[in-house]
């Protein structure tokens, strides 16, 4: 499948404000499963400088400053990419000790898989929801991912919110709803207490985007010995396969935002922007 996004951002201020360094995170990520067509990300007004990098995720990064006083900042970034994985079960777990719960991860991996695994600071209840879910699974680690998706997705509202981070896992919990990015969270969260390392991912989804007010989309992943990094999305009720395009994943998932920087000044600020998606199969797949 493939699929074509343009995606704009406009940042408004009252006055003009000097914008501090800006960290901007758009570029669709290649993992093996996405091979990427075409790239553009447009700033304006211009930066007075900009550089490329890999962050400390290993997420495709540009970082942007600035050198003039502004009063409109205005971010399009463009791309086309071709989605190869039809199949998010294409991979068999390659010790037998990562089948049941929690996961077996040597040494050196578990290390470097560390803060994926933390759960420091999780509530009793996030904790006894795993436990919970852990037992309906029987204790298996592929059947836990199933059955927390599913439940996530059946049982949980879905409500939009524009702007902001995540709430908390027990936040979501307590409520029995959240959005995207909070129904991610909470899977990101369960699944660390069962012990399974899990981080948040943010990018675009085939039916969010073109909803009649599309957003970005954020979902989670687990790691599995011989799988990697395989995605799953509470909010659809899906493991993830075509239909997705990561830009981003981190543990924190401050440290998965698009778009991240400060500016001095006293002017408030009003974000505004607009997603065009576009899908066609690959037989008849034009873009302009």
């Amino acid at each position: 499948m493939r699929i074509a996004v343009t995606h704009s951002t406009v940042y408004r201020y009252a006055n003009a404000v000097f914008l501090e360094p800006h960290t901007f995170r758009l570029r669709p990520r290649l993992d093996g499963s996405v091979r990427l067509l075409d790239y553009t990300l447009d700033i304006s007004p211009a930066p007075a400088g900009r550089t490329e990098f890999l962050d400390q995720d290993g997420n495709a990064a540009v970082e942007a400053w600035f050198s003039e006083p502004l009063e409109v900042l205005t971010v399009r970034s463009s791309f086309q990419v071709e989605t190869l994985r039809e199949n998010p079960f294409d991979y068999i777990l390659s010790s037998a000790g990562a089948a049941s719960l929690p996961p077996e991860y040597g040494e050196p991996l578990r290390a470097a898989l560390g803060p994926h695994l933390a759960v420091e600071g999780l509530a009793g209840p996030v904790r006894e929801f795993a436990g919970w879910v852990n037992r309906r699974a029987g204790g298996q680690t592929a059947a836990f991912l199933t059955t927390l998706n599913g439940f996530l997705y059946e049982s949980f509202g879905h409500v939009i919110r524009g702007e902001g981070l995540p709430y908390p896992p027990e936040v979501t919990l307590r409520t029995r709803e959240g959005t995207c990015r909070d129904l991610a969270v909470l899977f990101c969260a369960a699944c660390r207490v069962a012990g399974i390392a899990a981080r948040f991912v943010s990018g675009y989804e085939r039916e969010a985007a073109t909803q009649p007010q599309a957003y970005m989309h954020a979902w989670a992943e687990a790691y599995l010995p011989g799988g990697g990094w395989r995605g799953y999305d509470p909010t659809q009720g899906l493991a993830v396969s075509q239909s997705h395009v990561a830009v981003a994943a981190a543990a924190d998932p401050s440290l998965a935002a698009p778009i991240t920087g400060t500016y001095r000044g006293a002017a408030p600020a009003k974000m505004e922007f607009a997603i065009e998606l576009g899908v066609k199969e690959k037989e008849d797949f034009s873009h302009g």
